[in-house]
């Protein structure tokens, strides 16, 4: 994030600071992080260190880094989730790459969380956005809405991961790193099964071009070595276009570019006259916050969602009916 801590401008890395960021990575590897964590992760030890006046890690301790996350809080005003995964990167650095727990942090100045409540489209809204939305984009939108996807998640789908026959879909590696499952609409099988029609069709042309070849998980077992040419573990949604891996020079298909979709959302928002600072994650809260209107209890949409504290899920409770059908605004008591 811009601005936190001493900027990093054009200046290279010390070696030992290289060194370091290097283990980080491995660790992370190791345990089958997120590339967007092990991103996240790095850049905080750097920003970490870079406050510091570059001085090593292994000579700091409790007492730095409790200043270090001060500081975010009282000098760059961060948000608490902002604080939180600083505080969690650097845990990990002391734990795991120098095998130097830290202990308990006390006294240090936290980031204020903000009591906001999500924004949340009414049922109607989100048909009409829905309406404005073509093809992918829209198929994607509609699972997040009718899923209770994050965006990623949604991107991120395999085609072991759609049962049809439950009519579940599962989210590996979601966010925390945890697995869970979620209901796959039924309105969705179909169009569903043209998607990955289209997308074994695809699969198959690029096989026969000798490409086909997908990233597959970090803690996938090597011994499958035919795995990442495999129909199964292949995107659901698929790019366009193939995209070079610039650390093997091999070209393969990514899964669709989540910034496409978010396009299209916004157009399709605009375009039904919503005045909303809604997203894509927008559909998420909305999923979230619907069920709790029909009536599904708190513990059911907390499994869906995939919250590990039901005191998370509890923030669509405020977003749902808080009143009865029967209660009667006074302004229409003569209406």
């Amino acid at each position: 994030m811009r601005g936190v801590g001493t900027s990093t401008g054009n200046t290279p890395a010390p070696p030992e600071l290289r060194s370091l960021l290097d283990r980080m990575r491995q660790s992370c590897r190791a345990r089958s992080y997120s590339p967007r964590t092990q991103k996240a992760y790095i850049a905080w030890v750097r920003r970490y260190v870079l406050f510091h006046g570059r001085r090593n890690p292994a000579g700091l301790g409790a007492p730095e880094v409790r200043q270090f996350l001060s500081a975010l809080a009282t000098r760059w005003h961060v948000g608490a989730s902002t604080q939180n995964q600083a505080l969690y990167a650097l845990l990990f650095l002391y734990r795991e790459v120098l095998q130097r727990p830290l202990g308990e942090l006390q006294h240090v100045v936290r980031a204020r969380q903000p009591l906001r409540e999500p924004v949340v489209l009414s049922q109607a809204e989100v048909e009409s956005v829905l309406a404005h939305m073509r093809g992918t984009p829209r198929l994607m939108s509609s699972l997040m809405y009718g899923a209770g996807l994050r965006l990623l998640e949604c991107c991120r789908l395999r085609v072991r991961d759609v049962d049809f026959g439950r009519r579940v879909i599962t989210v590996k590696d979601g966010k925390g790193g945890k697995d869970r499952e979620t209901l796959l609409p039924a309105s969705l099988v179909e169009p569903l099964r043209s998607q990955l029609e289209r997308a074994h069709r695809q699969h198959e042309l690029d096989l026969a071009d000798g490409r086909g070849r997908v990233t597959l998980p970090a803690d996938l077992d090597p011994q499958r070595g035919r795995a990442a040419w495999e129909w199964t573990w292949q995107w659901v949604f698929p790019a366009a276009r193939h995209r070079e891996n610039k650390s093997t020079g091999e070209w393969r298909r990514p899964h669709v570019h989540p910034g496409a979709v978010q396009r299209d959302f916004a157009i399709a928002l605009r375009a039904a006259q919503i005045a909303k600072a809604a997203s894509c994650h927008t559909l998420r809260h909305s999923f979230a916050t619907h069920l709790l209107d029909a009536g599904y209890d708190i513990r059911t949409v907390q499994e869906l969602m995939g919250h590990s504290d039901v005191a998370t899920t509890m923030i669509y409770a405020r977003s749902a009916r808080r009143f009865g059908q029967n209660v009667k605004s006074p302004l229409d008591d003569n209406a």
